[in-house]
Order: C-alpha cells, then structure tokens, then sequence
C-alpha cells in the first residue's frame, strides 16, 4: 500500500515559480512510477508529467514542457515539481501519482494523494 501527500501549492503571480512535493510512504515507492496531474473544476483530470521506472525516462505535457520538472528523492521517499514561469491557465488543483508497474497507462495510475491548489493570478 503506498500513501501519497501533496504539498506546496498557494497563491502566486504570473511569471513566478513553486515546487509542489509529493511524500510517498509504503514500500515500495522508491521503485514505483510517478507522475502529476492537475484538474479544474468542471475539466477532465489533464497530464502534467510523469518520471516512470521504464529506462528512468521524464514525459511532460506539452503544455508544461520547459517550464516545469520532475525530480525525486529516493531517500527522502519524494518527488518534487518545480514550475517556473507559472502562467493563470495552470490554476489547477495538482495530484501526484504512483504505481508499482514500469510504464503503465497514464489513466491508470494506481495510488493519488489528495491534491493541492495552485492559484496563478494574472
């Protein structure tokens, strides 16, 4: 069983910057794939990116590639998403994700946490 726990989000103006953390417990997290999501009310849960285990490769939402990262820290069981140069339309709430398998389908991710709201304003 893996627990996930996002945090990070708040109020921040457009152009600037937030890392979201995702804490993960259970054992086998280090080795799970994990990935982030985001949702606005009323809008299907869209892809940001993910960091699977299959060859250790990073896949980003065109939406987000060159301004956002995935990272994790096996020792410290987190996965981190640096978003820079945050613009209104990522106003989402954020979702981190995991799941045992190397490369599975990005809408079958197994474990969520509970989210985090980003708010950028304009």
């Amino acid at each position: 069983q893996v627990q996930l726990r996002e945090s990070g989000g708040e109020l921040v103006q457009a152009g600037g910057s937030l890392r979201l953390s995702c804490k993960g417990s259970g054992p086998t997290f280090a080795t799970d794939s994990v990935a982030w999501f985001r949702q606005v009310p009323g809008k299907e849960r869209e892809f940001v990116g993910e960091k699977t285990m299959h060859n250790r490769r990073t896949v980003y939402a065109d939406s987000v590639k060159g301004r956002f990262t995935i990272s994790r820290d096996d020792a410290e069981n987190a996965v981190y998403l640096q978003m820079n140069n945050l613009k209104p339309e990522d106003t989402a709430v954020y979702y981190c994700a995991a799941d045992q398998r190397y490369s599975p389908p990005r809408t079958q991710y197994y474990y969520w946490g509970q989210g985090t709201q980003v708010t950028v304003s304009s």
